[in-house]
């Protein structure tokens, strides 16, 4: 008969630590995460009324009483990724940050704290994303599982599990 303290029988145990607790790397709150969006957002908005209003088209030239822009294809919205790129390009490629992100003090880096590379910033982190939100109902469902996934221990959303980055403080 096994005494209690016998672990010939026990299930094998492993201590699994977080690869940005081994790092020495502190994981970005989640507020800090969604006042960056936030500020990204409204940086955005701003240069694109005053575009729209220099008659240049993007997607806030043709908001109104009627928002069907933003539940159906709307090729305005690649303009508005190029304005993206243009604000926040050289910042993601070079620091890992967004507008937003410089003005909280948190980056983007892989799970080991390297540097992240240009194809799985654009390509993954955020190209997936806008692929996803220009099909009407998977955009709204990958938006949803996306922001939703912030409230797990890791604090990783989906686009972060996609392109297997971490948002840490700078």
């Amino acid at each position: 008969m096994a005494l209690y303290g016998d672990s010939r029988y026990a299930p094998p145990a492993a201590h699994v630590a977080d690869i940005a607790s081994q790092q020495g790397v502190v994981l970005a709150s989640r507020w800090r995460r969604l006042f960056a969006i936030w500020i990204d957002g409204f940086a955005l908005y701003v240069l694109g009324v005053v575009l729209a209003r220099f008659g240049l088209p993007t997607v806030w030239s043709r908001v109104g009483p009627n928002l069907t822009n933003f539940v159906a294809f709307n090729p305005l919205a690649l303009i508005d990724m190029l304005l993206f790129l243009l604000v926040n390009g050289y910042l993601l490629l070079a620091r890992g940050q967004t507008v937003g992100k410089v003005a909280l003090g948190v980056r983007i880096v892989r799970p080991d704290g390297s540097k992240v590379s240009a194809a799985r910033i654009l390509g993954l982190r955020y190209g997936v994303g806008f692929t996803a939100n220009m099909i009407p109902v998977l955009g709204v469902l990958y938006g949803l599982i996306d922001c939703l996934m912030i409230f797990r221990t890791s604090r990783r959303c989906l686009h972060d599990e996609i392109a297997d980055t971490i948002v840490v403080r700078a």
